[in-house]
């Protein structure tokens, strides 16, 4: 993938929305990893639907036990193992 996101605050929407919005336009491959309170940005209903352009997308699943607020998350639950795996084919991180 060219392009990752690493969410980990939880105030994070207002800058990765219009990220993904010109990712989406531009027609870039991308994708995110959801971690700490950022799992709390997947509450946003535009993000989820934002995330079904991506490659991949996959939130920490110890971070949306502890933060996601007790529902079922719109992403791929994973770990810090996924993310690891994210970062090394991406040939850009974003940390947000």
């Amino acid at each position: 993938m060219k392009l990752m996101f690493v969410v980990s605050c939880g105030d994070a929407g207002t800058r990765l929305l219009p990220l993904l919005r010109a990712c989406k336009r531009r027609g870039v491959e991308w994708g995110c990893f959801f971690t700490g309170d950022g799992v709390g940005v997947l509450r946003d209903p535009e993000v989820p639907s934002l995330l079904g352009c991506a490659s991949k997308a996959v939130a920490c699943e110890h971070s949306w036990s502890r933060y996601g607020g007790g529902g079922v998350c719109p992403v791929e639950l994973g770990s810090q193992t996924d993310h690891s795996a994210m970062i090394a084919e991406a040939g850009n991180v974003v940390s947000l």
